[in-house]
């Protein structure tokens, strides 16, 4: 939803708590395994670290490599750059030289 404009990190916040409160209470295991991977989406889009390293547990433990393989590479750009570089323009955020090279080079589009 609002693809493309800063209204779609507004909620950000919301999902990730409404997330671990369901993860905390074991709803994502009641789930079948296709669906799980919707209550760990709201970590692996964080731009907190500490929630990029729970999404990378959950996901090694979800048991599917594709996904698994999204949240490392989502969890090494919060590594080096601390955000998503591809959010800076639709944030208003202005490219430190680093994450403008990344963006150039074709970056993460996501």
């Amino acid at each position: 939803m609002f693809r493309g404009d800063r209204r779609c990190y507004a909620t950000d916040e919301l999902a990730r708590s409404a997330a671990d409160r369901a993860l905390r209470r074991g709803f994502d295991r009641q789930l079948p395994h296709a669906e799980r991977q919707f209550f760990y989406l709201p970590l692996m889009h964080s731009e907190n670290l500490a929630d990029q390293q729970r999404c990378l547990e959950l996901a090694r433990d979800y048991g599917d490599a594709e996904f698994a393989k999204y949240a490392e590479q989502h969890a090494d750009i919060i590594r080096r750059f601390g955000r998503f570089p591809h959010r800076n323009a639709i944030l208003g955020r202005p490219s430190r030289p680093d994450e403008q090279t990344f963006l150039e080079a074709g970056g993460f589009a996501g």
